[in-house]
């Protein structure tokens, strides 16, 4: 299936109903509410609506027999500290063949060292997984959190559980640490000491204790919403988004600043406008901060903003090669960007268009909601596989039509 997505015919003005709950802290919720003695349940309300979601709850349920987890890597990485930390579990972990690609070695030699009892199913150093739960004893363990800083959160949330605690040693940078810091505050919220010491992580030996749960809008989402409002020059009202969030890709209201998206925080929740200030260019290290990298750069390439990311290698490792999507998919709007080892950039060139172009987001979430904002510049624009937007935001197209775009099914052959 595919759909063609065409522009409002008035200027953009609109409230976002559907922004959904933030998926990177309901996952490390659900896992701290498993390993919590006596937690009530966490109310549906404070959960996202979304796959990646669904199928981890689904999981913690499970002790003995086959764990589907589709696509969903967090899961995967989550699931196996969890799985390898609680005694009584013998599962076999598997998902979609993009998900045995996706790095999980590093955090399975970790908990090996602290006794885990971790087997691959096929090939060495890829799901699927055989695990075999146990008390692990825990003390100091090096990590090569370099490829994702879900090793880390996996190691820290079931390290309460180990008889000594656990100081994690972390080696190279940190994708993505603020991520991290939410899942030491997390911990912190349920009486664990967790904390940074340098570049270790120290979580000691300790029983959780119940927490209200977090509800807060998902930042990554609302980038989507970001780039609306700069390539349409409208007015954007984000619900209950707020200033001081858990989440380290609230540094948007920031980055919006750069390229006309003005952000005012109100009872209402985040209010965007347009400015017509823009910055010359885009040139940001986007380690910390991943996910805002899809949205970000089809942004600046639509407003004609000259951009750089450096820190992304780790976009390779995704629901696909993010790079390469973007670049791909980028080319077939008449922008020619760079992938290099540790960036994406645009320096301006463009190619001219015959067709109306046909967005292949190769199985990613992200970069399909990234180009539909580019109907905006190219009325009739084609995105394949609409569906996969569930993995995170799946009333993403929902919202996107209440704010005055059109959408329709393709008839055409993409």
């Amino acid at each position: 299936m595919s759909i063609q997505i065409f522009p409002p015919e008035e200027i953009v003005e609109t409230t976002v109903a559907g922004l959904p709950l933030s998926k990177s802290i309901a996952a490390r919720a659900l896992v701290l509410q498993a390993l919590t003695p006596m937690s009530p349940a966490i109310p549906a309300g404070c959960l996202p609506d979304c796959d990646d979601i669904n199928v981890l709850k689904a999981a913690l349920e499970v002790r003995q027999g086959a764990v589907n987890i589709h696509a969903s890597g967090t899961a995967l990485r989550f699931l196996t500290a969890y799985f390898a930390a609680t005694e009584g579990t013998d599962v076999v972990v598997a998902g979609t063949e993009r998900l045995a690609e996706r790095p999980i070695a590093p955090l399975v030699d970790a908990l090996r060292s602290l006794g885990a009892d971790i087997e691959y199913v096929a090939a060495e150093g890829h799901a699927p997984l055989r695990i075999r739960g146990k008390r692990l004893r825990g003390g100091t363990v090096a990590l090569d959190a370099s490829k994702s800083s879900q090793f880390v959160s996996a190691l820290a949330m079931v390290a309460p559980s180990m008889a000594d605690g656990l100081r994690i040693e972390l080696g190279g940078r940190v994708p993505s640490m603020p991520y991290l810091n939410m899942t030491l505050r997390m911990l912190e919220a349920r009486g664990i000491d967790a904390r940074m010491e340098a570049y270790t992580a120290v979580i000691p030996a300790g029983t959780l204790r119940y927490a209200e749960p977090e509800c807060e809008p998902d930042w990554s989402a609302a980038s989507y919403w970001y780039e609306i409002a700069a390539v349409t020059a409208g007015w954007v009202t984000l619900p209950g988004l707020r200033a001081g969030s858990l989440q380290g890709d609230s540094i948007l209201a920031s980055i919006g600043e750069r390229f006309g998206a003005l952000t005012e925080f109100t009872a209402a929740g985040a209010e965007l406008s347009a400015s017509p200030d823009l910055y010359s260019r885009l040139d940001l290290d986007m380690t910390d901060y991943p996910d805002l990298v899809p949205a970000l750069a089809v942004t600046a390439a639509l407003i004609g903003m000259p951009f750089e990311f450096t820190g992304v290698a780790n976009l390779r490792d995704k629901e696909c090669d993010r790079l390469e999507a973007l670049r791909l998919n980028l080319l077939r709007l008449g922008v020619i960007a760079e992938v290099g080892r540790d960036s994406f950039g645009w320096e301006g060139g463009r190619m001219p268009i015959s067709e109306i172009p046909s967005i292949d987001p190769c199985g990613d979430h992200r970069i399909a909601m990234a180009f539909a904002a580019a109907s905006a510049f190219v009325p009739g624009l084609i995105i394949q596989e609409p569906e996969v937007v569930a993995k995170s935001y799946p009333g993403f197209f929902d919202d996107l039509a209440a704010a005055g775009f059109t959408i329709s099914e393709n008839v055409t052959t993409a």
